[in-house]
């Protein structure tokens, strides 16, 4: 088999790399658990209603509600001149069905730069674990597992920066009705996606009119695109309208 092939230091390499990204996930778990005990359960189960034709979200009740996300602090965190906001949004309420993002402002004039949502693939694979702390988010967990550093590339020098756990059972994205995690689809993931898009721009308003971007690699090239059509066939109504203007896919 292929242990016996190995020799004893790429054994040796091989064990010091399983301890390394053992404590590197514990790190990870530690940093979103601390984001999770601020807020464990007020932005779960008040948002508005389910998105429907004859059900829309009222902005009243969230186009504040995310300074209640806001993160002032994470372990080990170097100083930065960006603001970033974690914490789950209700996609349905009478299913206690919730997703969980991670968003990151631009780090030069945010105001002027687009909003682009990134989607990791798997199925099963966190937009957090991997895309915005390994990746292209600002902070990578260092595989020490000792603190955060500053990523050179990350994408939010450019672009506002939008993580999602999707779909439920991925990450700390959750549903309190067991019976959904039987139905889960690339159509049921889609449209969960999407109303986590709107409820989300309601909370923060001032993203609304924004370009806006989908990216994704592995298996959201299927989540994408599927994403996309659904929004384009929602713009027709122009209270929803989300201004689409591209997909990236890896």
């Amino acid at each position: 088999n292929t242990t016996t092939c190995l020799s004893s230091s790429k054994l040796f390499f091989y064990n010091i790399s399983n301890i390394m990204f053992s404590q590197y996930s514990l790190l990870l778990i530690i940093i979103i658990s601390l984001i999770l005990l601020l807020e464990p359960i007020k932005i779960v189960g008040r948002r508005s209603h389910e998105l429907s034709n004859n059900n829309k979200p009222d902005s009243s009740s969230l186009d504040s509600s995310y300074i209640e996300d806001l993160v002032t602090n994470l372990p080990g965190q170097p100083s930065v001149n960006f603001k970033h906001y974690a914490g789950h949004v209700t996609v349905n309420e009478k299913n206690g069905r919730a997703l969980f993002y991670w968003f990151y402002e631009c780090s030069i004039d945010p105001q002027d730069k687009p909003l682009v949502l990134w989607l990791n693939g798997g199925p099963g694979c966190s937009s957090v674990g991997y895309g915005a702390t390994q990746e292209i988010g600002p902070f990578l967990v260092d595989f020490d597992g000792f603190g955060l550093q500053l990523n050179p590339y990350s994408w939010n020098k450019e672009a506002n920066l939008l993580f999602l756990e999707s779909p439920i059972g991925v990450g700390f994205s959750y549903s309190n009705t067991s019976g959904d995690y039987h139905i889960i689809g690339d159509d049921f993931t889609a449209n969960d996606t999407y109303t986590f898009l709107h409820k989300w721009l309601l909370k923060f308003p001032s993203y609304k009119k924004r370009p806006f971007y989908i990216a994704g690699e592995s298996y959201a090239g299927k989540y994408v695109p599927e994403l996309a059509e659904v929004i384009v066939d929602k713009n027709k109504d122009p209270s929803l309208f989300i201004d689409l203007r591209g997909i990236l896919c890896s």
